[in-house]
């Protein structure tokens, strides 16, 4: 009786094991998919000069932001070498393609607060690397704006003081804590970034 059970626990156990690996990799590839798609959708983006002429704090005139779902930005972050496409829209549907703007907040390159989310296991698990002192830069409208990171928090989901408006040209990145995590994750890791007021030439 005893090894019976023992077997059908071992059973139980390598099915679990199966199906999550199987989300994973679905996770992974509907990612993955995602973003070869924005990227494209980048790439037909011409530079139409919208964002307009950056002032000598690097800031450019407010805009309206582009439909849901839409290529907002380029985000680069050179240290870690890694090259995503931000879409207009955090919900969960955008956040599959890649990292999602939040709506409402300013988009890069604008004075205020912009945030970008992401989920910790597929586009933004990158950010278990980031360090103090890197380099975050946005592209977008034909000019890149460069942001440095001066701090990153743990936080629980109930303190959405990253999610405010701010005076200064800043940048929160969001995604879920812990990174390695089965299920939802139950707290929130935050990037802090402040904009450098010296903005480069975009190169799409």
């Amino acid at each position: 009786m005893r090894t019976w059970l023992i077997t059908i626990c071992m059973w139980l156990l390598m099915a679990s094991g199966s199906f999550l690996l199987v989300l994973g990799g679905m996770d992974y590839w509907e990612s993955h998919k995602g973003q070869n798609e924005v990227s494209e959708e980048w790439q037909q983006l011409t530079p139409d000069g919208q964002a307009g002429r950056p002032s000598s704090s690097g800031t450019v005139p407010r805009v309206a932001p582009p439909p849901p779902g839409a290529a907002v930005a380029r985000l680069t972050i050179p240290r870690l070498n890694a090259v995503l496409y931000v879409v207009e829209g955090a919900d969960n549907r955008n956040l599959k393609r890649g990292p999602g703007h939040l709506t409402g907040t300013v988009l890069p390159g604008e004075e205020g607060n912009c945030v970008i989310a992401g989920h910790r296991d597929t586009h933004f698990r990158i950010l278990k690397d980031i360090q103090k002192g890197d380099e975050v830069i946005l592209s977008r409208d034909g000019h890149e704006f460069r942001y440095k990171v001066d701090d990153t928090q743990i936080v629980l989901p109930t303190n959405t003081a990253s999610l405010k408006p701010t005076d200064a040209p800043v940048l929160n990145l969001v995604t879920c804590y812990p990174f390695y995590y089965v299920g939802s994750a139950p707290k929130r890791f935050i990037v802090h970034a402040a904009l450098d007021p010296t903005p480069l030439q975009a190169v799409r």
